[in-house]
This record gives structure tokens, C-alpha cells and sequence, in this order.
């Protein structure tokens, strides 16, 4: 994959992943942010495991990648929420009013 295929894979992800977190951040108008994480994290669980298994062929083919594909999804969201969090540091440095405005995809 050369550097513009690769900007423009990012490019996609990101704008997927901007359409869950619009979700989210519609969800927090009328719920608690944190009860809205854990229904992403239940989300992103439930269709993480519908992944591995429309993959395998056969339940022994499933049983056979769980632990692998476990690893996996608990290395990525370790480096992502890491990312994320560091990223987030930033906020601190920002007046209240604007803490997180650099961080939020805008809305065209």
C-alpha cells in the first residue's frame, strides 16, 4: 500500500469511527456519559466477536482463533485508549469553555 492508499484508508476509518462517536455524543444530550461508554464497549464487544465469527468456517475453526482474536482486540483497544488519553491531556490546557472543541469533529 503506497502513502496515498494509506491516507486515504485513514481517512475512511476515521470518518466511520466519527459516525459512532456522533452517536454517542447525541446519547449524552439525554444520558450519562459513562453509561453510554459502557454501551459502546458492550457494542464494540458484541460485533468485535460477530467479526471473528463470520470468519471461521466452522465452530471448531471459532474455537480455534478465540484466544488469538482476544489478544488482538485487547492489544488495540489498549494502544487506542493510550492514544486517546494522551491526546485528551491536552484539554487541561484549554479555557473551560473551549477544553474540548479541538478534539471534536466539527459538524459541517
Amino acid at each position: 500500500m503506497d502513502e496515498a492508499q494509506k491516507k486515504a484508508q485513514d481517512k475512511e476509518f476515521y470518518s466511520v469511527a466519527d459516525k459512532f462517536i456522533d452517536v454517542a455524543n447525541n446519547e449524552c444530550d439525554e444520558k450519562d456519559p459513562s453509561f453510554v461508554g459502557s454501551a459502546m464497549l458492550f457494542a464494540t464487544a458484541r460485533f468485535s466477536a460477530f467479526v471473528v465469527a463470520s470468519q471461521a468456517q466452522d465452530k471448531d475453526s471459532y474455537e480455534a482463533e478465540l484466544e488469538r482474536a482476544k489478544e488482538f482486540f485487547n492489544g488495540e483497544f489498549d494502544r487506542m485508549l493510550n492514544q486517546n488519553m494522551e491526546d485528551y491531556k491536552t484539554a487541561f490546557t484549554q479555557q473551560e469553555e473551549n477544553r474540548y472543541e479541538h478534539l471534536m469533529k466539527k459538524k459541517d
